[in-house]
C-alpha cells in the first residue's frame, strides 16, 4: 500500500483531492465523434475483440487517435512511463524479446532502443491495422519485426523474454489461461515472461470507483484480475519461479514468471 498516496484520510477526501482535470478525460468523451460499433467482421480477429474493442483497435480512425503517447498517459492515471520502466528493468541490453500485442503510444520503440542493435524484439498482434500501425513506428528499427499471430498461438521461436505490457485484462478469462500458457512456452531455461498489467487497488483507493465504473463499461475482462492472480491462469506454474510488485496503491501490478534452470 503507497503510505503517502492514502495518508490516513476518507475514501472521500481522498476522491475530491484528485483535480479535475485528470479525472475529466474518458474514452467516452474522446470518442464521441467517432463509430463505436462494428461496421463489417475483420477476418480472423477473434470474436471478443470484435464484439467488445472494435471502436479501440480495429476501427482505423479511433486507431489513429488513440495511438499516442498522451492517451495512454491519461489511461494510465500519469503511471505509463514508471510501468514501463519497471517492465523494461527485468530486460537485459541484447537479449531477444517477444512482445505479444501491440501496445499503444511509444512503448515498443522505446523498447526496441532499450534492446539496441544487438537485441531482437518480435512483436505479434492479431489485427491487421494493428500490425501496419506498429511496422510503421518500428521501421527506424532493423532489430525488431511485427507480424499477425494471436497471443495464444504466437509462434514457435524462443525468447529470453516475454513482454506482456496491459494485454490480459482485455480477454476473457478462457483466454487467459490459453495466453498465459501460450507466452510462459516461449521462453528459455531461466528466461522471464513479464507481466504488467491492472490488479486490485486498496479499498481506499482514490481511483477504484472509477475504475470499477470503467472496467464495467469498457473492459467486462479486466476484473478477474481483481479476484484472480495471474499465477492461477498457467497451468504449469509450478516450473516457473513467481513474483510480484504492486504499484499506485495497488491499482497496477508487475508479475514475473521465470522459467526454472533444467
Amino acid at each position: 500500500m503507497d503510505r503517502a498516496l492514502l495518508n490516513n484520510r476518507t475514501p472521500d477526501q481522498l476522491r475530491a483531492s484528485i483535480p479535475a482535470r485528470i479525472l475529466a478525460p474518458t474514452m467516452a468523451g474522446i470518442l464521441t465523434a467517432y463509430d463505436v460499433s462494428p461496421k463489417g467482421a475483420v477476418s480472423e480477429v477473434p470474436a471478443y475483440l470484435q464484439d467488445i474493442y472494435y471502436w479501440a483497435y480495429l476501427n482505423p480512425r479511433n486507431v489513429e487517435l488513440l495511438d499516442r503517447e498522451s492517451v495512454v498517459k491519461i489511461l494510465l492515471w500519469g503511471r505509463h512511463k514508471h510501468l514501463r520502466q519497471k517492465a523494461f528493468d527485468e530486460i537485459a541490453p541484447g537479449q531477444s524479446v517477444l512482445q505479444p500485442a501491440h501496445v499503444y503510444g511509444e512503448f515498443s520503440p522505446t523498447l526496441a532502443r532499450h534492446l539496441g542493435p544487438s537485441g531482437q524484439l518480435d512483436v505479434i498482434d492479431v489485427a491487421p491495422v494493428q500490425v501496419a500501425n506498429c511496422r510503421r513506428k518500428l521501421a527506424p528499427y532493423p532489430q525488431a519485426s511485427v507480424h499477425r499471430a494471436d497471443a495464444s498461438q504466437p509462434g514457435t521461436g524462443i525468447y529470453d523474454a516475454v513482454c506482456c505490457y496491459f494485454l490480459l485484462h482485455e480477454i476473457p478469462d478462457d483466454y487467459k489461461h490459453l495466453v498465459v500458457d501460450a507466452l510462459l512456452d516461449r521462453v528459455v531455461p531461466g528466461g522471464k515472461v513479464i507481466f504488467v498489467d491492472y490488479h486490485k487497488p486498496h479499498w481506499a483507493h482514490p481511483l477504484k470507483l472509477i475504475t470499477s465504473l470503467v472496467f464495467d463499461t469498457l473492459e467486462p475482462f479486466a476484473k478477474s484480475l481483481w479476484r484472480s492472480e495471474i499465477m492461477e491462469f498457467a497451468k504449469n506454474a509450478d516450473q516457473f519461479n513467481w513474483r510480484k510488485e504492486t504499484y499506485f496503491g495497488g491499482l497496477f501490478q508487475k508479475v514475473i514468471a521465470q522459467r526454472q534452470e533444467e
